[in-house]
């Protein structure tokens, strides 16, 4: 059941003077992203084709998630008029696909992929959370308020259903700690850096893994403060069976933000270089 709709969002307070411009392509990305929910919610069902209250509960997580893209569409084509959302979705679809009919995890086991699940959660509330408080457009911030709060509540659904699984299949806690450190080091895979390409890049330019994960992760890491970090560092913890909000959370939770800047960082410096080199190679006919 959803927590709001699309058509209550106040749409008419959208203020264009207060839009940051590093903001609408990341807005455009998450926005193909969520919006493809509806595949993995196939993917889940076939996963759990025998757990009928899962396959209930992620249908209805599905809905959400489309609804995010739907929203997140919507305000981009206010920041950015000219841009066509279902164009764009299209490309992406046409380009970037999973496997909708698998008959097991890829994660291993069923306790595995609601792991994972609950990683992608805790990056995408703490996300959310990070873009609405760095905006000063109102619908925006109300937008990624409302679908923080969405994926904070997809968290606790995974979770409920890993500690029901796990029950079962008994998963060590190292098991259980490499799927959530694989599924966070699959934030730089295509899924969002082609959604980046198909959301922001003319339709002749080829697709660059490398220049749009730095052009995604370069504007989107700067976002980031340490609350931010802290918050998702505890949910991580707890989908893994330690402590929330122990000492080792608290360092944890410092390292990972001291990685979140050396990765910014590294990414402002790609697009730089990126930037320098278009500057020159654009200089050169004007030279000859």
């Amino acid at each position: 059941m959803k927590h709001w709709r699309v058509e209550q969002i106040a749409w008419d307070r959208f203020d264009p003077t207060k839009v940051d411009p590093g903001i609408i392509p990341l807005v455009k990305a998450a926005a193909m992203v969520e919006r493809n929910g509806d595949d993995y919610a196939r993917y889940l069902n076939s996963v759990f084709h025998d757990d009928p209250d899962f396959q209930r509960a992620a249908d209805n997580w599905a809905v959400e998630e489309v609804q995010h893209g739907e929203a997140l569409g919507r305000w981009a084509a206010l920041a950015d008029p000219g841009w066509d959302f279902p164009a764009a979705f299209a490309r992406y679809r046409g380009g970037y696909s999973i496997n909708i009919t698998a008959d097991a995890s890829v994660r291993g086991s069923r306790t595995g992929e609601l792991i994972a699940r609950c990683m992608v959660e805790t990056g995408t509330s703490s996300y959310y959370t990070a873009l609405g408080e760095g905006s000063e457009e109102p619908v925006l911030k109300e937008v990624c308020r409302l679908i923080a709060a969405d994926e904070y509540r997809h968290f606790k659904l995974f979770y409920d259903h890993m500690r029901r699984y796990l029950a079962r299949e008994n998963l060590s806690f190292l098991q259980r700690l490499k799927v959530a450190a694989g599924r966070i080091g699959e934030s730089e895979d295509d899924e969002l850096a082609f959604a980046f390409h198909c959301a922001n890049d003319p339709p002749g330019l080829p697709y660059d893994h490398d220049r749009c994960i730095a052009g995604y992760m370069g504007r989107a890491m700067g976002y980031y403060r340490f609350r931010h970090i802290e918050r998702g560092t505890g949910m991580i913890f707890k989908a893994i069976g330690l402590d929330p909000r122990g000492r080792l959370a608290d360092l944890a939770a410092r390292g990972g933000w001291r990685l979140v800047q050396w990765r910014r960082d590294r990414f402002r410096a790609a697009l730089d270089r990126a930037a320098n080199e278009n500057a020159l190679a654009a200089a050169r006919p004007a030279a000859a």
